[in-house]
């Protein structure tokens, strides 16, 4: 398996028995694709498409999680999708996760209206015009919507999801307003939603929302998700979803 790992690579543990390829000096997977995983509520006769895969490490960790029938993960930086199928041939998922180099905005067009019974997704959190400061540009495409937009996954999303599918979806708190104008626009309805907070007392720097494609207006509020204690270890929820208890 060693020739599956280039001389500028790492393997991480995920602590689930898989291992994931990595780069030091690209954008690497953080606590909000964890929690995405572990959010997002596939069932295992489910196909699932995820938006933006970087190396891909949300179709791994769902499918350690929840097991669904297949997941297709989309990322359009080439050497990123080659590092992502290479972690799934490493894994011995390539019967269960497919990793295509394409735009997702190409992505209704290839496969479909209605293809996905469920969306799992964390695009680029800031806005092109607030400006890009990141020399790597693996890392601005992660962080900055240059190649997509938060219309452009949720009008995808639209098109792709089956009628009663769902779309999940880690974001930015401060964002919150612009995510659920753009699914009620697109008929999808927010059906659940968490707030992220660093520590207690913390605002909300992340949220996690739900929505159904073409569901009846009705939103739930989950119980806040504290990452850390006030001594700084993670709380015991967190160790949870890392699978650490």
């Amino acid at each position: 398996m060693e020739e599956l790992i280039k001389y500028d690579e790492c393997l991480d543990d995920l602590q689930n028995g898989y291992m994931l390829i990595q780069k030091s000096n690209t954008f690497k997977f953080g606590v909000d694709a964890v929690l995405l995983a572990d959010f997002a509520d596939v069932k295992k006769t489910e196909h699932v498409l995820e938006m933006g895969t970087g190396t891909g490490i949300i179709p791994i960790l769902l499918y350690a999680k929840k097991q669904p029938a297949s997941i297709t993960a989309l990322e359009i930086q080439t050497d990123m999708a080659d590092m992502a199928r290479r972690s799934i041939q490493y894994n011995k998922l390539e019967d269960k996760i497919s990793i295509l180099n394409i735009d997702l905005k190409n992505a209704p067009e290839k496969f479909g209206k209605a293809s996905f019974d469920a969306i799992v997704t964390n695009p680029p959190y800031v806005k092109k015009e607030a400006g890009i400061n990141n020399p790597v540009e693996s890392k601005a495409l992660a962080r900055f919507e240059i190649a997509c937009t938060l219309q452009d996954v949720i009008s995808c999303s639209k098109e792709l999801l089956k009628s009663g599918g769902k779309l999940f979806m880690v974001h930015r708190a401060d964002r919150l307003v612009d995510i659920i104008y753009e699914m009620r626009k697109q008929s999808i309805e927010p059906k659940r939603i968490r707030f992220v907070h660093s520590n207690f007392g913390k605002r909300p720097h992340l949220i996690l929302i739900e929505g159904t494609r073409g569901g009846r207006p009705e939103l739930k509020f989950m119980d806040p998700l504290y990452i850390y204690k006030d001594n700084e270890e993670y709380t015991e929820e967190i160790h949870r979803i890392y699978g650490r208890i």
